[in-house]
């Protein structure tokens, strides 16, 4: 039987060859002595320069242990396109913009078995959730958890139908496609044709019909005009935009941030937009002159605490947004780890026809304050209502984890109205309202001691009459939850009003309050704050130390 070898292959896009697909600070050595390499191909090695490890010298080990990194990548023409297949550690040295981010998943989408999946990688754009799902046996992709109506299919791993099984076996695709072959050096070019005519294909249309709400934007005149609109958005420091580590982060390994592109930065303890528009500050850059290329060749830089380097993102990569084109129809458009992606319409539709009417005129007072508990603090206090704060509160069993049961507590229409408030309209913080506001009350469902205790904090608040008859309220599950979202905007928008995610997200939630019988609406608060948009929080520095950015300065750091 001839060995399966394994494969890591990307496609460059039409405009690119092996002249101008390497990244300008690239590592990589072209080498021509190879005697069967494909015809035309080119060749690119990594020979890396020994290096002790880091625990040699931490325990005085005296024996040399010098580790040497190698690699290789192969620019390969087949169909009037190039291929890059990448051998070790060396993809990092493409350029972000060379190939088709697309290519691995949709050829792994046409030539799967839809009933023997392995693995799934899956987004979440509302938080910038990343997640791996695996199961030991093949499974269809339902049994996933896949959310068809919020998540964005990264990546996903099985076994291909018996008619590719002449090409490999296994795959897993994302941007890349990664296969186990058994093909031999002068057949490689027949590989690619083939896995071209996958990418071209439709079929997994047809097998895989949940993954069509979010699909990709690959129109070159479509994707410059998000870009542009993007660009202007990030010169504006819109509060919709967010930056995020565009992949899935071991958080144990005591993971810190700096910025480059234009010198040193300093290193801080997590990633935040407000620290890169600081870096930029700090080198006397301009924002209002920025440009698209400006955030796809400056870089969110992951380090250690001691500022050494482990992974890097384009900031362009690492921007989270979303948007509507009034030259498109007023189609959404979504931007996440560099690519747009478009939002089906008549699932747009349907989103607005569900929350829509779930949203009602606020009966609570404007928001002017400097908190959101200074806020609910007030509120509680004000003598012309009958509210308590119950924020920051517990009433999760003792051992797990905190959940407050809402912001401010009344009975309204004879119904325990329980209310959770947010000064933001980013998505990230109001997926964390309404999840919130879920958590909630399956715990009161699930833990009859967070019944009792709530029942506490409500005797603490209120005189026995009055508390006495919101427990039996509490106690005989009549209530409510309203979810209220402080904001400048008019209430007339209603669900227009908030990220397309956020949309997504309290749809889903709304679901399972209906799926728990909680009737549940959502209501703004008019914002009379002087400056709402100016008040966020500061993120502690780690250092103030710049990392070294030369040799020399590596040396000296020793």
């Amino acid at each position: 039987m001839t060995k399966s070898r394994s494969f890591s292959i990307y496609l460059l896009k039409e405009d690119y060859d092996p002249t101008n697909s390497l990244r300008e600070d690239h590592t990589l050595v072209e080498n021509s002595d190879a005697k069967a390499l494909p015809e035309g191909s080119v060749l690119y090695i990594l020979d890396g320069i020994p290096k002790q490890p880091w625990w040699r010298a931490y325990f005085g080990v005296e024996k040399n242990l010098a580790q040497v990194s190698k690699g290789a990548l192969i620019f390969l023409p087949a169909g009037n396109r190039y291929f890059a297949l990448s051998f070790g550690h060396v993809a990092h040295n493409l350029r972000e913009t060379s190939f088709e981010y697309d290519f691995g998943l949709r050829v792994t989408l046409n030539s799967l078995d839809p009933h023997k999946l392995k693995s799934t990688d899956t987004l979440d754009p509302s938080a910038a959730k990343r997640q791996r799902t695996q199961f030991p046996i093949e499974s269809e992709l339902t049994l996933f958890d896949f959310d068809r109506d919020s998540t964005i299919l990264r990546s996903l791993t099985g076994k291909v139908r018996e008619e590719y099984k002449d090409l490999f076996r296994h795959a897993s695709g994302s941007s890349n496609l990664r296969i186990s072959s058994d093909v031999s050096a002068e057949k490689l070019v027949w590989l690619c044709d083939r896995l071209l005519q996958l990418y071209s294909n439709d079929d997994y249309i047809v097998t895989f019909p949940e993954i069509q709400n979010i699909s990709p934007v690959r129109d070159p005149i479509t994707i410059e005009t998000l870009n542009q609109s993007l660009l202007g958005a990030f010169q504006r420091n819109d509060t919709d935009l967010n930056l995020t580590v565009p992949d899935i982060v071991n958080y144990s390994d005591n993971i810190y941030v700096t910025f480059s592109g234009l010198g040193k930065g300093l290193i801080y303890d997590d990633v935040y937009i407000g620290r890169y528009y600081e870096y930029l500050g700090r080198h006397d850059s301009d924002t209002a002159s920025m440009t698209i290329d400006n955030l796809q060749h400056h870089s969110l830089v992951l380090t250690d605490e001691n500022g050494n380097p482990r992974d890097r993102y384009s900031i362009f990569k690492s921007l989270v947004f979303d948007l509507t084109l009034e030259e498109a129809g007023r189609e959404v458009f979504h931007l996440c780890e560099g690519n747009w992606y478009s939002i089906n319409k008549d699932y747009i539709t349907r989103l607005s026809n569900y929350l829509n009417p779930l949203f009602e005129d606020c009966d609570l007072p404007p928001y002017d304050h400097a908190s959101e508990g200074g806020y609910n603090i007030a509120v509680a206090k004000n003598s012309s209502t009958n509210f308590i704060c119950l924020d920051r509160k517990n009433i999760s069993p003792n051992s797990q984890s905190q959940i407050e049961p809402c912001d401010l507590l009344e009975i309204r229409d004879e119904v325990a109205a329980f209310y959770h408030i947010k000064v933001s309209t980013l998505s990230t913080q109001l997926s964390h309202l309404f999840n919130q506001g879920v958590n909630a009350f399956e715990l009161m469902r699930l833990e009859p001691e967070a019944v009792d205790k709530l029942e506490a904090l409500i005797r603490d608040n209120l005189g026995e009459a009055e508390a006495d008859h919101l427990i039996s309220l509490v106690r005989s599950q009549r209530f409510c939850i309203i979810f209220g979202i402080v904001s400048k905007k008019d209430p007339g928008g209603r669900s227009q009003n908030l990220p397309l995610f956020s949309r997504i997200s309290l749809m889903r939630s709304m679901k399972a309050l209906r799926l728990m019988d909680v009737p549940a609406t959502v209501a703004f608060i008019k914002d009379e704050s002087v400056q709402n948009t100016g008040r966020k929080k500061e993120r502690k520095v780690a250092s103030a130390k710049p990392i070294p950015t030369t040799t020399a300065e590596w040396l000296a750091a020793l």
